[in-house]
């Protein structure tokens, strides 16, 4: 169901890509056309998620949050794919507590990955985006980046940063490297259900607009998009993805 013909053959790195937004988002590259490699901490998953997509190119086990496991598995990306056009960086984890109860050991693992893990691949992609002249970063941030929501002052902040870093790169990459970040609201993942009991995750629903949580295939097509070249003048934006969630007060 290929839709935007110039992201056939591009070189896309996509990071947290075993499972939910990042494999959906994986998937829907491959079916545009494009080279993919999926990078993952999880080695079972990203096995289970290579045997499943034939079409993907390769997979990495990475420690986003290790500044040595990025380098090289940046330099195995070049090996498989010899370059980079695309990168779609979107690891991230969660801890649903309340803030009083989050130590240091937690708030420093949230910002390692989250938000340490986007600059780290960020800087690596940007390096060889640059020394080419030009390439698509995209970032997945969140809108509990944009304003607050309980029991996630960590992850809160650490989208906040996303949306920001992603901001200043655009500003300092332009003209060669488009920059965006991606605002989902509730998307039905591994993760999120994870933490919501049934109840839980109906009264969610009720609040957004749309009524549900968004598929990961609707985020995957909206980092298409992005990286497209119908997107050419969008960069420096912070793309909300919500079902209206945040459209207005509650």
């Amino acid at each position: 169901m290929a839709k935007y013909e110039d992201l056939q053959g591009k070189r896309v790195l996509v990071t947290g890509a075993a499972r939910g937004i990042g494999l959906a988002t994986a998937q829907r590259f491959a079916d545009e056309g494009a080279k993919v490699v999926i990078l993952d901490l999880d080695r079972e998953a990203l096995d289970r998620a290579l045997t499943e997509n034939p079409a993907f190119q390769g997979g990495i086990k990475a420690d986003v949050s290790d500044p040595e496991s990025v380098r090289t598995a940046f330099q195995k990306n070049d090996e498989i794919l010899g370059g980079i056009d695309i990168l779609i960086a979107n690891a991230g984890i969660s801890i649903r507590k309340p803030f009083l109860e989050i130590t240091a050991e937690q708030w420093s693992k949230v910002i390692g990955v989250n938000l340490n893990g986007i600059f780290l691949c960020a800087s690596q992609a940007a390096t060889r985006m640059n020394a080419q002249g030009s390439g698509v970063i995209l970032m997945t941030a969140s809108t509990n980046g944009t304003e607050g929501h309980p029991n996630y002052a960590d992850y809160n902040a650490s989208k906040a940063g996303v949306i920001l870093l992603a901001k200043t790169m655009a500003l300092e990459l332009a003209p060669k490297i488009r920059v965006n970040a991606v605002c989902p609201g509730y998307v039905l993942t591994e993760m999120q259900r994870a933490e919501y009991t049934d109840e839980m995750f109906e009264a969610v629903n009720e609040e957004i607009p749309i009524k549900r949580h968004a598929d990961p295939k609707e985020i995957g097509a909206l980092f298409a998009y992005l990286a497209s070249s119908e997107a050419s003048y969008i960069t420096g934006a912070d793309v909300r993805i919500d079902g209206g969630e945040t459209a207005g007060l509650p």
